[in-house]
């Protein structure tokens, strides 16, 4: 059976372009974030509590919000209202920057599926940083935990990119929980080189010899496209240099689901993702002990319950709270 949002809001956005509809959402969200009862609105119904305690970290429940829907955490009050366990926004950038030619994002409603080329657009680490710095003096910080996703600007040269992400880890760190270092997005050229050992030793290396940071979690998002060698290389990596977690994955290059005539360049998330994520959970699981949160192809409780069965201790909502609304959510929360 259809929830409201499926039956009234989701036929009234998908009248308007992808982006245009994500750039309304957000924008009401961030309103509602201003006024108390417009957040108290937003908790009915509200997820129960199913509490997770991971790297040092209390989450009232296991199931966050992806980084891709609020790149400059313009909402976390809202967010935090319609019962997530934890937010993580950004993608964040040291440089702010417009990301990719418009359109640059695509429904494939009958797959459940988008396929994004955003590109990073974001407001860039100074002024999200500061936009942080005023909402936490406003009392209206969420008491949900709150991981920043920072990832190199376009612009900069991939042999310059650790010195790009420090730059961003420095300014934001104080306000994160955790931070997400992204190196698997496709839509950036060269980014996901940043998942070659080498290069990711070098980063985490960096991160991790900043001052403070060993009681900062530094997890890392990977790409759902890695060779069975790769991972094991990453995982290594990951290993030697302390890394609190892996968000298992980012959008795939891989579109063999994707009818021809509905493919677009660019990231596909969605349910078709869902069996590829989930063995990439399978994976990390079965060769590290350190913690997976599982993004990719959660369009329903199932699809939630079978990365759990996979070993993930958490797992994050996209392209599935775009097509199912927040019911989607304490659907999850109630069959856990």
């Amino acid at each position: 059976m259809r929830n409201g949002y499926e039956r009234l809001v989701r036929p009234l956005l998908f009248s308007l372009d992808p982006e245009t509809a994500h750039r309304l959402t957000i924008e009401l969200l961030h309103g509602a974030s201003h006024f108390d009862l417009a957040l108290r609105a937003l908790t009915f119904p509200r997820a129960p509590s199913k509490p997770k305690t991971l790297f040092g970290l209390n989450f009232p429940n296991p199931i966050g919000l992806a980084a891709g829907l609020d790149k400059n955490g313009v909402a976390l009050p809202a967010w935090a209202a319609l019962g997530f366990g934890f937010i993580e926004i950004g993608t964040v950038t040291a440089k702010a920057q417009p990301g990719n030619p418009k359109p640059r994002i695509f429904r494939l409603p009958d797959q459940q599926a988008l396929i994004n080329r955003l590109g990073f657009n974001n407001d860039g680490a100074d002024a999200i940083g500061e936009r942080l710095r005023r909402l936490r003096r406003s009392k209206r910080w969420p008491t949900v935990p709150v991981g920043i996703n920072i990832g190199k600007s376009r612009a900069t040269p991939l042999e310059q990119a650790t010195d790009d992400c420090l730059y961003s880890f420095r300014l934001l760190r104080d306000f994160a929980d955790y931070i997400t270092l992204n190196v698997s997005s496709p839509n950036t050229p060269g980014l996901r080189e940043l998942q070659e050992p080498r290069r990711l030793s070098e980063l985490l290396h960096a991160i991790g010899n900043e001052p403070g940071t060993a009681t900062k979690p530094v997890l890392i998002k990977i790409s759902p496209d890695l060779s069975p060698i790769d991972l094991e290389a990453i995982l290594e990596v990951c290993e030697e240099n302390g890394v609190a977690g892996i968000i298992a994955a980012n959008t795939t290059l891989d579109h063999s689901s994707v009818p021809p005539e509905l493919d677009k360049e660019g990231g596909l998330s969605g349910a078709p993702l869902h069996e590829k994520a989930t063995a990439l959970v399978r994976n990390i699981a079965a060769k590290s002990v350190i913690p997976v949160i599982a993004s990719g192809g959660i369009c329903d409780a199932d699809s939630a319950q079978e990365k759990f069965q996979a070993c993930a201790q958490l797992v994050q909502l996209f392209t599935g709270l775009i097509f199912r609304g927040p019911q989607l959510l304490r659907e999850i929360v109630e069959k856990l």
